[in-house]
């Protein structure tokens, strides 16, 4: 945060998004409805979507206790819940991490501070509000924390057996931070401490994970790595199974970047894409390519243009766009140095579409993007402002964004993979009087429960491969693969 608040410079300067898009600003944050959205939102079953607000000031004295909140499509919100409710705060507070949908439809998150032992927590929200706190960090009382502490900015991930996986910031053997697993009722394990030999070989400070196609997860570490003669390390991608052996596959330095801080994603040609917040040519980040084995390919380096009106510090994950391309977020540069959206291709090729702070006075369309986008199955991009949003000299209290660049409707799963005979969830809008579910062709037998939601079973002879969905609105496609599973 401290990084953050020294990159704003307001300007005067104004911006159009490109005509072929139209961004729309939904919420403006007034502090009684939360404060500083620093994750991304996530679509639920039901169609709305969700997220979290890091503050709160009408709760919490310094504004610091945050909230969970719904906002349709359209814009309306709902505060769910806020947090601080409890005494000591054992439900947590500062939630900048964002929410994952898991298979039950229920949400899970982690706070960065707060609990039982004040050093974060795990929790369970239902889409009506209803929280429980899954584990608090930390319970070993002597300051050591092997458990782990802080939880990452990044969100969770439900694997393919059900619990879901994270990492701390903090904590651990040596306080470098740790990867753990955590069951939906509350049993946590760590798998890994991180900074396990001196100079921090294995990295330092892990973000959020992702789990690839060979069942294996990926993410990356901040800070530590093994870096080149005369280098500073300066952040690692890294593999680890899910008993926990971990593989070192990249450290960054200098020219390639530095200090990545949002989790990777996977493209359809098996390969890890992601962005550093600095190093590169002008030292205001990258976007890398990392395949499976950890050769590394730099795609993009930020601040090219005079000015960096193509924006600066990628801080959010890229996420993956139903035409092919990665769409994502800087927190600074653009026409008026608040923060870019920006659409790259697998190749390199960087379009900005988006410049904020381009509603003088008060930057009215928000500023500091903070975090990566999510595509809604209406075809949409969401996305949330650190800051901005009313008042004066770029004060505000952060945004939800609307980002349409005329990319149609589509279908996703949960999960997305399963193995033959299992029964899984087809989100997306306009579903009733679906007449057909194939899985990469193969007939599947269906049940349309609501508009935004199917209930589909693994047919035999299913194979990897995109979901169809015909409606009277015509033919639905996933927007990637479905893995069938031995």
């Amino acid at each position: 945060m401290k990084r953050i608040a020294n990159i704003f410079v307001l300007c005067a300067a104004s911006a159009i998004a490109l005509p072929a898009q139209t961004f729309t600003t939904l919420v403006r944050f007034d502090g009684t409805d939360g404060e500083l959205p620093f994750s991304g939102l996530v679509q639920g079953a039901d169609g709305n979507l969700y997220g979290t607000t890091s503050g709160n000031a009408t709760v919490c004295s310094g504004g610091e206790c945050g909230t969970v909140f719904k906002i349709s499509p359209r814009g309306t919100l709902t505060t769910l819940y806020s947090f601080c409710a409890q005494n000591g705060c054992t439900d947590g507070l500062s939630p900048y991490a964002g929410l994952v949908l898991a298979t039950n439809g229920d949400f899970y998150g982690t706070t960065q501070y707060g609990g039982a032992y004040g050093s974060g927590t795990v929790f369970k929200i239902t889409p009506g509000g209803a929280l429980t706190t899954l584990y608090s960090f930390c319970p070993q009382g002597d300051g050591n924390c092997t458990d782990g502490q802080n939880p990452s900015v990044a969100s969770l991930v439900q694997a393919h057996n059900g619990d879901f996986y994270g990492a701390t910031q903090q904590g651990g053997g040596a306080n470098s931070g740790t990867i753990f697993t955590i069951t939906p009722s509350g049993t946590l394990t760590t798998l890994y401490s991180f900074c396990s030999a001196i100079g921090c070989p294995d990295g330092s400070s892990p973000n959020g994970l992702i789990q690839a196609a060979d069942g294996d997860f990926y993410g990356t570490t901040g800070f530590g790595g093994v870096p080149a003669p005369g280098a500073a390390a300066s952040g690692t991608v890294f593999k680890i199974t899910a008993s926990g052996a971990l593989t070192t596959l990249y450290t960054f330095c200098c020219a390639s970047g530095s200090e990545p801080l949002g989790a990777l994603v996977q493209g359809v040609d098996g390969n890890f894409y992601g962005t550093t917040t600095g190093g590169g040519t002008g030292a205001y980040g990258t976007v890398f390519e990392i395949t499976p084995t950890g050769k590394l390919t730099k795609l993009y380096n930020f601040c090219s243009q005079s000015g960096c009106t193509d924006g600066s510090r990628p801080y959010g994950q890229l996420v993956h766009g139903t035409d092919g391309n990665f769409y994502g977020t800087t927190i600074a540069g653009g026409a008026n140095y608040g923060g870019t959206i920006f659409k790259i291709t697998p190749s390199g090729a960087l379009t900005t579409l988006y410049s904020f702070c381009s509603s003088l006075p008060g930057c009215a369309d928000g500023y500091q993007p903070t975090t990566g986008l999510v595509q809604a199955t209406n075809g949409n991009f969401y996305g949330t402002t650190f800051n901005g949003g009313m008042g004066y000299g770029g004060q505000g209290f952060g945004t939800v964004f609307r980002l349409s660049v005329g990319l149609g409707p589509f279908v996703k799963t949960l999960p997305h993979s399963g193995t033959v005979g299992e029964v899984i969830r087809i989100l997306g809008t306009d579903l009733t009087g679906a007449t057909s579910v194939s899985f990469n062709g193969t007939p599947a037998a269906f049940n349309v429960v609501s508009a935004t939601e199917i209930t589909a079973t693994v047919p035999a002879g299913a194979t990897t491969g995109k979901i169809r969905v015909t409606t009277p609105g015509g033919a639905l496609f996933s927007g990637g693969p479905f893995l069938v599973l031995p």
